[in-house]
């Protein structure tokens, strides 16, 4: 039991030299590429003096060090501060919150839709190895895997938005409609979901079914399986009950970093259906040079991904209590 808790602590203690890290690194980063807001800024306006340039710079705080750019940074961010998007003219934290349930859709229909279906066609594929169906499966998996984002999504608004004219081309909500009442407004949300909520599932969907396939056919042939078919267990019951609970801590991982790292995903995918997410922030923010706006976005996802692995950790130790024991 103390190794457990001292495992736990471990993990929870390492956030912080991680989180640390991540916003070092980050900020660095964005602050040696060229340009910045104002350059942007008065470029859009057709030009500025080199004063009023140097004047926003100082007004800003752009014109001082870098290391003391980074220690204003990082006193917000104690204060939970992610500082100010000058571009958008409002807190960055508050864009982050107001594009967020957009991304937090999007994202949750993706991962559920693809661990459902890639975990039950990676439990048929290990059924039936070798067969026609296993064949066609991984033939699936592997178009899934290979094929990029942006081409799914351009592929499904020219054949069921264009063509079939079935959903929508983008958006989250139809431009003017009057809606009757919640329901006609979810439905209408829903219609604009499906195409890049299965977009953005195609690739973890194939990650799944080869994951699944592969982890249940190494347990397949245990000593604790041929004992519960001895037992006269049905093969599903077999699979179900014993093979994919022994099978799951790849899957526990891969939905962890998934869940994690989607964001990656969603800005290809929300640029591409002009979904409102977090994403779709992300990739204005680049060509408008707001690194405020960038930087508090890679945090959040930064943050993200290591919350996850902590989650992941957790599970970890929950199902085999063997891991709590070690320090990794």
């Amino acid at each position: 039991m103390q190794g457990r808790i001292g495992y736990i602590g471990w993990r929870l203690f390492q956030i912080v030299p991680t989180t640390f890290t991540i916003v070092l690194l980050a900020f660095v980063l964005m602050k040696l590429a060229p340009g910045d807001v104002i350059d942007v800024v008065a470029g859009e306006s057709g030009g500025a003096t080199p004063e009023y340039m140097a004047e926003m710079r100082e007004l800003y705080g752009l014109n001082i060090p870098i290391w003391q750019q980074f220690v204003h940074y990082i006193v917000s961010l104690v204060h939970f501060d992610l500082g100010y998007s000058f571009r958008e003219n409002m807190p960055v934290a508050d864009l982050i919150l107001s594009r967020l349930p957009a991304t937090i859709s999007l994202s949750l229909t993706a991962i559920i839709f693809a661990l459902v279906v890639g975990v039950m066609l990676g439990i048929i594929a290990a059924r039936y190895r070798g067969s026609f169906l296993d064949g066609m499966i991984s033939v699936f998996s592997t178009i899934g895997f290979a094929t990029p984002l942006f081409w799914i999504g351009l592929l499904l608004i020219v054949l069921f938005s264009i063509n079939l004219r079935w959903f929508p081309v983008s958006g989250i909500t139809t431009v003017g409609a009057d809606y009757a009442n919640d329901l006609s407004y979810l439905l209408d949300v829903t219609r604009h979901l499906i195409l890049p909520a299965f977009s953005l599932s195609l690739f973890f969907l194939s990650m799944y079914v080869r994951i699944t396939r592969s982890s249940m056919l190494e347990v397949y042939g245990q000593d604790f399986v041929r004992t519960a078919r001895a037992k006269g267990l049905s093969e599903w019951r077999v699979i179900f009950g014993h093979i994919l609970r022994n099978a799951a801590l790849p899957i526990i991982t891969i939905t962890g970093l998934e869940i994690g790292g989607l964001l990656s995903g969603s800005v290809v995918v929300e640029t591409v259906f002009g979904w409102p997410g977090i994403g779709r922030l992300a990739y204005d923010a680049v060509f408008s040079r707001d690194l405020n706006l960038l930087l508090g976005i890679f945090l959040f996802s930064s943050f993200l991904v290591v919350l996850m692995n902590l989650v992941v950790d957790l599970l970890y130790v929950a199902l085999d209590p063997r891991i709590g024991g070690r320090r990794s």
